[in-house]
């Protein structure tokens, strides 16, 4: 096997298990792990992986996103955490938008359900989780339905967010950086979540450590856009203060 080959191999494997073990790989492609280290470290110059203490994981690009069921079993307890300290954030908004994706998803569940809310979204699955509740009110945002995240896009979404204020955004990325702002893989989800932002008055960024520091295909804001970042705490606490100088307050959980 060459080593391009065992590259793609890497970054397939990574791809479909969401993390790769570099003692692992080195004894099932039969190298050294110092060979599987150095090929992680290629990889990771190209964009492909973040390397992580032994291993890494893959980076999501315009050629690569994860699914939404695939998110449904990877760090549910963090996401949860991230889920309920976005929810104390509400304050007194009475209109929300929540974003694609299962941390969104967990933030609708973790919304309280005694106050009458009026909730905006493009998740055909966050939709379902409140349209039961009697004193919230569900718009789904009309479009193509993508089939990997069962939420809306396209412009047909984009209009119709158009005609809203909205007070508190809740909104994820696949990319976070201090240097590019928030990137995503697609540019039909890019545009749904600028216009999101543009037409609230609050924006809370959610998403697990691991999205820092990426960069995807698609850049739909700034850091500085949002009043507060929701993430686990693994993100290290001199990069989340490095994080917090461009604007936002930036919460650990």
């Amino acid at each position: 096997m060459s080593a391009e080959e065992r590259q793609r191999a890497i970054v397939a494997a990574a791809r479909r298990s969401g993390a790769v073990d570099v003692a692992e790989l080195a004894d099932s492609l039969g190298v050294a792990k110092e060979t599987v280290r150095r090929d992680l470290r290629l990889l990771e110059d190209h964009g492909l992986v973040r390397r992580t203490h032994g291993g890494a994981y893959p980076v999501e690009s315009a050629g690569f996103e994860t699914t939404l069921a695939f998110r449904t079993t990877m760090h549910v307890p963090e996401k949860r955490r991230v889920a309920t300290a976005a929810a104390g954030l509400l304050g007194d908004a009475e209109t929300v938008f929540l974003d694609e994706g299962f941390t969104p998803q967990l933030i609708a569940e973790a919304l309280p359900a005694e106050r009458p809310l009026t909730v905006v979204t493009t998740s055909l699955a966050t939709a379902g989780v409140l349209a039961e509740r009697d004193n919230c009110t569900v718009l789904l945002a009309g479009g193509r339905v993508r089939g990997g995240t069962l939420a809306t896009v396209d412009h047909w979404a984009v209009s119709m967010l158009s005609g809203f204020v909205i007070d508190l955004a809740y909104i994820g990325a696949n990319g976070i950086s201090r240097d590019l702002g928030l990137t995503t893989p697609d540019p039909s989800v890019s545009e749904v979540k600028a216009q999101a932002i543009r037409v609230s008055r609050r924006r809370v960024l959610v998403g697990m450590h691991t999205k820092f520091a990426a960069v995807s295909f698609c850049r739909f804001a700034e850091v500085s856009d949002f009043e507060a970042i929701v993430t686990t705490t693994g993100l290290p606490l001199a990069e989340a203060h490095r994080y917090s100088l461009l604007g936002p307050q930036v919460i650990r959980v």
